[in-house]
C-alpha cells in the first residue's frame, strides 16, 4: 500500500460484516420536531405538528419542542431550562425534523437560534452525530427552497445524517384550515413521503450511526492522545525510580 501519509494501525477497510446489525433496537424510533415561528398562527408549527401525525402513525415516538422562552445563544447559561431541556430532547432523538418559515430568503431567526443552542460535542458525546434530519419549509408566496437549502448545510454541519426528500410549502395561509390541519393536496402527500422516508432511514441507520460516523481522522487522534498518556506514565514511571 503505497500511502506514505496514512498510519496504518487506524486505517480500517469498510466491510459490510461490520455495518451489519445481528440484534436490532425494538423501541419505537425516537423523532424530535423543531418548529422556528413564535407566532399564534404559526405555520411552521402547523406543519410540524401534522409531521408529528404522520410519524406516529409510522410508529415513531415524538417530542415537539416549544421554543418560547429560549433565550438567544450566549444570551443566557447553558444551565437555563429551556436550553437543558432542549439539549435533552436533543440526546434523547435518534432522528429529527427542523421545520421553519422562510424570511428574507433565510431560515428564521427562532429556528436558527434552536439549533445553536445545540452543541457538536459535550464531553465525549455528540448530541447529533449520525442522527437522521428531514427539513421542511413554509413560505407565505411562491414555492422557495433557500430555507431547507440552509438546513441542509447545518445538519451536514451537525454529522447527522440528512434524507434526500424534503417538503417546501408555497402560500402556507391557503393551505391549512381553521383549526391549524393541513388540507389535501401534493403538498400534503409530500410531507408524508417525507415522515415516511425519515422513518426507515432511522430504522436503517440507528444501529449502526456509530460505525458509519467513525472517522480515520479521529482514530488518528485519539491513538496519539493515547500515546502521549501512554508516555507521560511512563516517564513519570521512569522518573519515581
Amino acid at each position: 500500500m503505497d500511502l506514505p501519509n496514512v498510519e496504518p494501525t487506524v486505517f480500517e477497510l469498510p466491510t459490510s460484516h461490520r455495518i451489519r446489525c445481528d440484534a436490532p433496537a425494538e423501541h419505537p424510533p425516537r423523532i424530535l420536531l423543531l418548529y422556528g415561528s413564535l407566532r399564534e398562527r404559526s405555520y411552521s408549527r402547523f406543519l410540524a405538528l401534522e409531521a408529528e401525525r404522520l410519524l406516529r402513525a409510522f410508529g415513531a415516538e415524538t417530542r415537539v419542542f416549544d421554543p418560547r422562552g429560549l433565550p438567544l445563544p450566549d444570551g443566557a447559561p447553558a444551565t437555563h431550562d429551556k436550553v437543558q431541556e432542549l439539549r435533552e430532547l436533543a440526546a434523547w432523538s435518534e432522528g429529527q425534523v427542523w421545520s421553519s418559515p422562510e424570511r428574507h430568503g433565510a431560515m428564521s431567526g427562532i429556528m436558527k437560534s434552536q439549533i445553536d443552542w445545540v452543541p457538536l460535542s459535550v464531553g465525549a458525546v455528540r448530541p447529533t452525530q449520525g442522527k437522521t434530519l428531514a427539513v421542511m419549509q413554509v413560505s407565505g408566496g411562491s414555492q422557495s427552497f433557500n430555507a431547507v437549502n440552509q438546513m441542509r448545510v447545518l445538519g451536514r454541519w451537525m454529522r447527522m445524517i440528512t434524507i434526500p426528500n424534503q417538503s417546501s410549502v408555497a402560500k402556507a395561509y391557503m393551505e391549512f384550515d381553521d383549526a391549524g390541519r393541513m388540507k389535501p393536496s401534493p403538498y400534503y402527500d409530500r410531507v408524508v413521503d417525507v415522515m415516511e422516508e425519515l422513518v426507515k432511514f432511522t430504522l436503517l441507520t440507528r444501529d449502526r450511526a456509530a460505525y458509519l460516523v467513525d472517522r480515520y481522522s479521529e482514530r488518528k487522534e485519539s491513538a496519539a492522545e493515547l500515546s502521549a498518556r501512554v508516555n507521560a506514565a511512563r516517564a513519570i514511571g521512569d522518573s519515581s525510580t
